[in-house]
């Protein structure tokens, strides 16, 4: 009797080895098998077997044939592939194609790298191929990030000194119910838990975003999530993206996509400019939260860079640098820069979109940040 186990570990070998008589499995595929090998084929073995060329007709059905054949992750990594190998960034300008890709955020990232050159026919589903991404994102962590930051905004204004239209009777009762008499029903408080007056609960955040070639999936998480804090009354929100300029783009938070074609992807980075608009942005320091999203490879003026760093920090601001805020939350950077922040005091570390919501939580809160 043949061991299904070992079965299945031959079948996967075939497909990753490619087939022919020196992969030495001998192991036959089903029809399912063929297509997928086929498809497999076409992308890693293009050099030697003609692979997806240049035809847009065949682009086509091979976009259409992962679909089919892999979960949507694993499509996912095969575009992603294809850009890679193939070079496939200018068959993306072409609306047919668009219609058939699986919009995730590399594939937002490469269409703002490309927008400039998007021909007319092709803007308006590239735009839908944005609008769905941002949607999907939105529909996944726009809830948890508004409930993360309200729930955080309305702990950091409770006081236990409140004025008499301050007290939360419902918190203060709660607190207090060891201290409730049964035999004559009374309930004596030891303290009181208030809310502090609405205008000293107002918390600015102010997101500096590094637009380069590199960030450009952290470019495309922090637009998004830009557009949803935008949507929090108690959040005053500021936000730029910087290569060597920097553009501020908080006029534009009301359409993440708006904000996300407003940006200019792969461009140099002078992260000095991006801290010297953060310390313009801090009306009440005190109240600020300044997060820089960048690698930190600094272009510029390095001995600027950080000495404006101090500043925001001597000010009393939080002050929060993300390597990466993207889905493996691994970035790529400058070690001696990110050291030295650290030691200036801005918590540096890289962040998953999931991990987004309780970080900024955590930083209203004024409690310790941490990876």
């Amino acid at each position: 009797m043949t061991d299904p186990t070992s079965e299945e570990l031959r079948r996967r070998w075939r497909l990753v080895l490619g087939g022919g008589d020196a992969d030495g499995t001998g192991q036959p595929l089903s029809a399912q098998d063929v297509g997928m090998d086929r498809v497999l084929e076409a992308l890693y073995d293009s050099d030697r077997r003609g692979g997806l060329g240049s035809s847009s007709p065949r682009v086509n059905a091979w976009l259409g044939d992962i679909r089919r054949y892999f979960p949507r992750r694993t499509v996912e990594l095969l575009q992603r592939d294809a850009l890679d190998r193939l070079g496939l960034e200018k068959m993306l300008l072409q609306p047919e194609l668009l219609e058939q890709v699986q919009p995730d955020v590399n594939l937002v990232a490469t269409l703002l790298t490309l927008k400039g050159s998007l021909p007319a026919k092709a803007r308006d589903t590239a735009r839908a191929v944005v609008r769905q991404v941002a949607d999907e994102v939105e529909r996944r962590l726009a809830q948890r990030l508004r409930e993360a930051v309200r729930g955080a905004l309305d702990r950091s204004r409770r006081t236990r000194r409140p004025r008499h239209n301050e007290i939360d009777w419902d918190r203060t009762i709660r607190a207090n119910l060891r201290r409730y008499d049964p035999q004559s029903g009374v309930l004596i408080p030891e303290r009181l838990v208030g809310h502090a007056r609405k205008g000293s609960s107002l918390r600015r955040v102010i997101l500096a975003v590094d637009q380069s070639g590199s960030m450009a999936s952290s470019v495309v998480y922090a637009g998004i999530f830009g557009a949803v804090l935008a949507t929090v009354r108690s959040l005053s929100l500021r936000m730029c993206v910087f290569d060597t300029e920097v553009a501020d783009l908080s006029e534009h938070l009301s359409d993440p996509v708006s904000l996300l074609f407003a940006t200019q992807l792969g461009g140099g980075t002078e992260i000095h400019r991006a801290l010297g608009w953060a310390e313009q942005q801090l009306e009440r320091p005190q109240d600020s939260i300044v997060v820089l999203i960048t690698d930190l490879f600094e272009g510029g003026d390095r001995e600027l860079m950080f000495e404006r760093a101090r500043r925001i920090t001597a000010s009393g601001a939080t002050c929060i640098c993300l390597l990466a805020l993207s889905d493996d939350g691994k970035p790529v950077y400058d070690r001696d820069n990110a050291a030295s922040m650290q030691a200036l005091g801005w918590a540096t570390f890289g962040c998953t979109p999931d991990a987004f919501p309780e970080l900024l939580a955590r930083a209203i809160e004024g409690r310790k940040l941490k990876a």
